[in-house]
């Protein structure tokens, strides 16, 4: 009965861990996203534009804001990044989901 509890103890230490380890691996890779695309908040969306293309999709929000949305995939999962351009053609803010 004890081997089986020992036994049963180092599984859960086992995933645990695992699961640390992803959750690590995963706030890298968004630190780096954030970092690499963070960059053009404050610049004009023309900058964006020759880095990036033409965007996937582009709108205008409730307050008048463009959105320029970039749609990739990579292994399968699907990246998407969000720009907001103000009236200015400035980005002025940026998100990301599904990007590693």
């Amino acid at each position: 009965m004890n081997k089986f509890i020992f036994i049963n103890l180092i599984l859960i230490f086992i995933f645990l861990s695992g699961c640390e380890t992803v959750k690590k691996k995963s706030d890298e890779v968004a630190d780096r996203e954030n970092e690499k695309y963070g960059k053009f908040l404050g610049k004009q969306a023309s900058d964006l534009k020759i880095e990036l293309g033409e965007p996937t999709e582009d709108f205008l929000d409730q307050a008048g804001n463009k959105i320029l949305i970039y749609k990739t995939k990579k292994y399968g999962i699907s990246c998407e990044r969000k720009f907001e351009i103000d009236n200015d053609e400035t980005i002025i803010k940026f998100s990301s989901s599904g990007c590693i």
